[in-house]
């Protein structure tokens, strides 16, 4: 039952005294910008796409679960200090180009690791043609490059937004203060991109990647050389990343022009608010009932097909399709647990344009369309208001605010509870070497945080540590077999799921780990990627590379997430090997661990393994997790 995972949430909220948005209030981001961002705070979340309210000119930075506990424990956070990427935009946006056309060229020019260790600032002339939202739209992507966040400066539009959603004392206080929220005359960036906004064509990206960037002119012809499918079988709009009223008021306009024009949708089509006042004000301001005319179905203020929480039917799994989103995101596999569907991710006017089409050989901008009458005509460039000349309407009354007094407030779990279940510690660190440790995978090629803990109907299972650790890297390509989900168990010689095997080495007492590639955990800051591990008997992540959040979530959970000193010792390790991490009694900031290769035919190989743990999150190792060590330092 749903209201079970509620009911523990408000109930924890109200006897910590946390404030609790009920179900249907929308996606936090969203809340974040309507209600808390202002310029120049600071704010860390725990999921990557934090960074959205770098719109409003905040410091928003994503991290794990456990980071975000330490803070309200009054425990410091923090973060080695990133990079600045400079971003000069100059020009103006116009016609079809939006500002998920900026991220998307971005994207392009950095992958996904550019951004990595770097805080990506937005300037220049071009800044005052881009509204607020579309702002946090280029801020909240940002996490596809990699960036530790993403940030403008204050302007105009900020004042206006901050205004329209009932912070004018707060815009006020921003004006006062502006220099101190714009970048410094001189001041220096350690890489620097200059995008004319002029120039800049509607983008659209992928398939599988977020970073795979064409202009929407050539992408058909593309698609075509690659053999990836034309036809688009459904277009879907909103999310966190795309769902402002500007958004949606351009996206209905080009809805409009259609109906107009006797023409619906050849693709299916779906529209997802991305909080409960955009859902009433896009409802009272009639884009809704336009966007559902041309064949489209709201959703719920939710995440939705966005992190895979879509029961979609109108393909078999395995059946190659193309679809195209304004999410952010498109990971195999992520929207719709088809690791055949061919997502592609653009603006909303894009998507909606080309789900009218019904093909991704079409560029709005020089093609046509056929009208009920057989007569050919062109859309016209979308348009759409800022922000609603009414102001917002607020929708229903979603938000709960924490009593005076929570001490005797209990929480509801029930210990029966399949969605539920508390924590136990885990085990702290016996001041030895890690001995043997058998490989349970050796991971080919990308492995993001949807590959490590897939998300969709697994999501129900978030609250239940160890009935979501049925997902462990079930995504995951083992390089053995080029299989997924299929791996060698070394004690039974026999082939079973990553899970189950890892679950039988724990039975056993053979404690394993894994082994994996470049920007190993890249994707969405899932704290279960690293639980999971942990509380089936892992004690080590050997890698080439990591993403940031990924690795400190590792960490906070007592793991060792370690990287090869020289990449190519990835190719020294052997499926079926065993694996011993000397050196622990001795673990100290900067100093290089160093592995043992016991291989099955009695030769060993050592390598030197390199870190990033401070002194700080050696503790967190040695007391078996960060939150063991908080309750050290309680006592």
């Amino acid at each position: 039952r749903l209201s079970e995972v509620y009911n523990f949430l408000a109930t924890a909220a109200a006897k910590y005294g946390v404030g609790f948005w009920k179900p249907g209030s929308g996606i936090i981001h969203q809340i974040i910008l309507e209600n808390y961002a202002y310029p120049g705070v600071m704010l860390i979340g725990t999921d990557s796409h934090t960074p959205n309210g770098g719109g409003l000119g905040a410091i928003c930075i994503g991290v794990g679960g456990a980071d975000a506990v330490d803070v309200m424990a009054g425990i410091p956070w923090e973060l080695k200090c990133p990079n600045v990427i400079g971003v000069k935009l100059t020009g103006s946006l116009s016609g079809w180009t939006s500002p998920k056309d900026v991220i998307l060229k971005v994207a392009g020019i950095l992958t996904v690791k550019g951004g990595t260790g770097a805080i990506v600032e937005y300037h220049g002339p071009g800044v005052d043609s881009i509204s607020c939202t579309g702002m946090a739209t280029i801020c909240n992507m940002g996490a596809e490059i990699g960036a530790t966040t993403s940030v403008f400066p204050y302007n105009h539009r900020m004042k206006t937004y901050l205004e329209k959603t009932g912070r004018k004392e707060i815009a006020e206080l921003a004006d006062e203060y502006k220099e101190c929220l714009v970048p410094d005359s001189g001041c220096h960036y350690d890489q620097l991109i200059e995008l004319n906004l002029s120039e800049l064509k509607p983008h659209i990206n992928g398939p599988f990647t977020p970073d795979l960037a064409h202009p929407v002119s050539e992408v058909g012809a593309t698609a075509q050389k690659n053999g990836w499918p034309l036809d688009i079988k459904v277009g879907l709009i909103g999310s966190c990343t795309n769902s402002s009223y500007e958004d949606m008021g351009r996206a209905a306009s080009l809805a409009k022009q259609a109906l107009d024009r006797g023409l619906k949708c050849k693709a299916q089509f779906t529209v997802t608010p991305g909080s409960e006042q955009i859902r009433a004000t896009i409802e009272r301001d009639g884009y809704a009932k336009i966007l559902r005319d041309v064949g489209g179905v709201v959703l719920a203020n939710a995440c939705g097909p966005c992190i895979g929480q879509w029961d979609r039917r109108d393909v078999k799994k395995g059946e190659k399709n193309t679809i195209v989103t304004s999410f952010n995101r498109n990971f195999t596999a992520r929207n719709d647990a088809n690791p055949a569907t061919h997502a592609f991710v653009t603006s909303p006017e894009i998507v909606t344009a080309l789900a009218i089409a019904g093909t991704l050989n079409f560029n709005p901008e020089t093609d046509y369309l056929t009208d009920s009458k057989g007569e050919k005509f062109k859309l016209v460039a979308p348009t759409g208001d800022e922000l609603p000349s009414r102001d917002f309407d607020p929708g229903e009354d979603t938000y709960q605010h924490p009593p005076t007094e929570g001490g005797s407030v209990r929480v509801d779990v029930n210990p029966q509870s399949n969605r539920l279940q508390l924590l136990e510690p885990f085990l702290k660190w016996d001041g030895k070497d890690l001995e043997d440790l058998q490989v349970l995978i050796k991971v080919k090629g990308k492995c993001t945080t949807d590959h490590i803990s897939a998300a969709g109907p697994w999501l129900k299972f978030r609250g239940h540590l160890d009935n979501i650790s049925n997902n462990l890297l079930i995504g995951a390509v083992n390089i053995d077999n080029d299989a997924v989900n299929k791996i060698k168990n070394q004690l039974t010689g026999e082939y079973g799921g990553v899970p189950d095997v890892a679950r039988f080495y724990k039975a056993n007492g053979v404690q394993w780990v894994v082994v994996g590639d470049e920007n190993y955990g890249e994707g969405s800051s899932r704290e279960h990627a690293a639980l999971e591990p942990r509380h089936l008997g892992g004690r080590a992540i050997i890698v080439k590379s990591f993403a940031r959040i990924h690795e400190t979530n590792l960490k906070k959970q007592g793991l060792l997430p370690l990287t090869f000193s020289d990449p190519r010792d990835y190719d020294k390790i052997r499926p079926d090997d065993k694996i011993s991490i000397v050196g622990l009694k001795s673990f100290t900031p900067g100093k290089p661990l160093a592995a043992v290769l016991k291989h099955s035919d009695g030769s060993s190989e050592s390598i030197v393994l390199n870190h990033t743990f401070n002194e700080t999150q050696i503790e967190w190792f040695q007391a078996g997790s960060a939150l063991n060590r908080m309750k050290q330092l309680q006592k």
